[in-house]
């Protein structure tokens, strides 16, 4: 998403990320300042619901404008970290079509933030871990949100599910993702994923659910469209960051249920131990 690329700014001494509200208020595409002032109050409040410090993610800035007889004048700003302009695209206006585009553009940002900050820490194998963990409850509340949306039938879902996997992996169904991945057929396809194409895969799941409950979806051909829509913008926002398409990531040689016994075996290990 070159258009919020193009506006961001990087702070010299700590090197933190971030963007004006009055420049990301032109490129969403909002004539009022009082129209989006409104949405960012609405992110400050999810923030603080969220447990976070609000100042952290909105800090209030004054800048000066040149008036049209060469006078000055200041005016309010604010300067946002990529998750304060997430939560702000998240409360705009659905209307817009930049509005998804931003969504898509921060969500991944800030989610590919929160897997680097977890590499420092965490090893492949344990970041597999959590973000399968984390795609199965999300895909919980997906399916859900299609099953409101009138996905009933189990041949519905494999549709449903097939239409993100599509505009996910260009084209690709969840057979020849299988197919792909070399993989009998008892194994799951998100078992064996890496922890960034299973990131990628919980952007879809939900940014999809979002999007379903947001626009108040209520016939399975919608839903089914945008779950492929989401696909495509996740996917084009892997690429236009330098990332690799999930097509050709490799496939990981331990399955997540390998992973899942190794790691009970440990703690029983540990167990006996201290016993």
């Amino acid at each position: 998403m070159e258009l919020f690329e193009n506006i961001k700014h990087i702070n010299p001494k700590s090197g933190v990320e971030y963007w004006f509200a009055r420049e990301l208020q032109v490129a969403l595409g909002y004539a009022q300042w009082r129209r989006f002032s409104d949405a960012i109050e609405r992110a400050r409040t999810a923030c603080e619901s969220s447990g976070f410090n609000v100042s952290d993610h909105f800090a209030n800035v004054g800048k000066m404008i040149t008036l049209g007889k060469g006078g000055k004048r200041k005016i309010e700003d604010i300067a946002m970290t990529r998750y304060g302009c997430y939560l702000t695209v998240q409360n705009g206006d659905p209307g817009k079509e930049v509005i998804a585009q931003a969504q898509t553009y921060f969500a991944v940002q800030t989610r590919r933030q929160e897997l680097a900050d977890q590499a420092i820490e965490l090893p492949e194998d344990e970041r597999r871990l959590a973000v399968r963990s984390e795609l199965a409850r999300h895909n919980a509340q997906l399916a859900d949100a299609a099953h409101e949306a009138g996905v009933i039938e189990p041949l519905d879902y494999a549709i449903f599910q097939n239409e993100g996997y599509k505009g996910l992996y260009g084209g690709l169904t969840a057979k020849d993702i299988h197919a792909r991945k070399n993989l009998k057929k008892s194994q799951q396809i998100l078992d064996h994923m890496g922890s960034t194409e299973l990131a990628a895969n919980l952007f879809r799941a939900t940014q999809t659910e979002d999007k379903i409950r947001r626009e108040q979806i209520k016939s399975k051909e919608k839903a089914n469209e945008a779950h492929k829509v989401v696909g495509r913008k996740v996917r084009q926002t892997i690429k236009e960051l330098g990332g690799t398409m999930l097509e050709d990531l490799p496939t990981p040689e331990k399955s997540i249920k390998q992973l899942e016994k190794e790691h009970q075996k440990k703690l029983e290990s540990n167990s006996d131990e201290n016993n």
